[in-house]
């Protein structure tokens, strides 16, 4: 594998999602790091470096634009009315056949459609959305080791039939019961060294889709409850056959995920169960997601279909409204609300505890 072009791909505000500190400086670095790759690309066995610009797609893991721009300027300040104004349209489709690496600094996440272009046009790579400074450190670990972690989660993941998750909410014990027959699991170590792979940085999960009940007469076991800290309000799904179906708590959040649920039901689809395994390694929180997923449970609502489940882009009524949001189960983003046992269960009737109190087990 000889890789010759790499690509920098960023995001810009518009009106609709304005603008704010960390995305002007995470723009500012996407710039200086092409800036200083060009300067020893030949060291990197690279002939060219690419970076483009894009107005942001509104959602995490929504369909990228169909068309990219190249900017000549400091892109701290870009809007997107000035991009498409000032800058060189390129067809999406140009960018991804010209490219063999794809690197993704952006606002909102685009590690979906990223991997489904990997699958078509043959690169690699790796999206890091909402990257911040703070997760350099997480950069320099030994992925060697990491990717050894989290290769023993994922076997266990691919032997069991089903994940039991207990979640507790200021004092209140909640249960969801997942089905993950008829899948593998995905390690996310940091190691992209195969064409048509891309995942994020910093890395260090094992995720794996609940089965989804696409098998006739196979329903999906995922049954049970969620509960998830929106500020100050715990949020209570009902999940019935792996989909949230219905609020069981009442409030501001409550009422806006209940109508999030009635405008778009693909958005109640159980689409991930991540295990990150980076607080083993000595990481901690730095109160952005990208980072902050990787060091415990966490459970993702939406978009599946990259991941290797039925539910796409397609299955949203609103091509804007597409999305794959993870709920992490962490102190600094969900303080209230503490993964206090996960457990498997194996085809041959043993089970197994893998975290007990936020930590692992394994």
């Amino acid at each position: 594998m000889t890789d010759k072009v790499l690509t920098i791909i960023a995001d810009v505000p518009d009106e609709a999602v304005p603008d704010h500190k960390q995305w002007s400086e995470r723009r500012q670095m996407a710039y200086n790091w092409w800036m200083r790759a060009i300067a020893f690309k030949h060291d990197l066995g690279l002939d060219r470096l690419e970076i483009y610009y894009y107005p942001n797609i509104g959602s995490n893991n929504n369909d990228l634009p169909e068309t990219l721009y190249h900017w000549g300027g400091n892109p701290g300040e870009l809007t997107a009315d000035i991009l498409v104004k000032e800058g060189m349209a390129v067809p999406l489709a140009d960018v991804m056949t010209d490219t063999d690496l794809i690197i993704a600094p952006t606002e909102f996440s685009a590690t979906a459609p990223c991997k489904m272009l990997a699958k078509q046009y043959n690169f690699r790579g790796t999206t890091m959305p909402g990257f911040i400074l703070e997760m350099l450190p997480a950069l320099s670990l030994d992925y060697g080791k990491v990717h050894e972690r989290i290769m023993s989660i994922k076997t266990r993941l691919d032997e069991a039939v089903r994940e039991k998750i207990t979640l507790t909410a200021r004092g209140k014990e909640y249960v969801i019961d997942c089905d993950i027959r008829h899948r593998t699991a995905t390690p996310s170590s940091g190691m992209f060294h195969d064409d048509k792979i891309v995942g994020n940085l910093p890395s260090g999960e094992t995720y794996i889709v609940p089965y989804e009940g696409e098998i006739e007469g196979d329903k999906s076991g995922t049954n049970g409850e969620i509960p998830v800290q929106f500020g100050s309000e715990i949020v209570v799904y009902k999940v019935v056959e792996n989909r949230a179906i219905e609020i069981l708590t009442e409030g501001e959040e409550s009422d806006k995920e209940r109508a999030r649920l009635a405008d778009e039901p693909a958005y109640g689809n159980i689409a991930e169960l991540g295990h990150g395994v980076l607080a083993d390694f000595g990481c901690t929180a730095v109160g952005s997601l990208l980072m902050d997923e990787k060091l415990g449970m966490h459970i993702a609502f939406g978009r599946s279909e990259h991941f290797g489940g039925i539910v796409s882009p397609k299955s949203f009524n609103d091509p804007k409204k597409v999305v794959h949001i993870d709920r992490v189960y962490v102190d600094s983003l969900q303080p209230d609300i503490v993964a206090t046992e996960v457990k498997l269960f194996y085809p041959d009737g043993r089970d197994e505890v893998i975290m007990r109190d936020g930590a692992w087990t394994v």
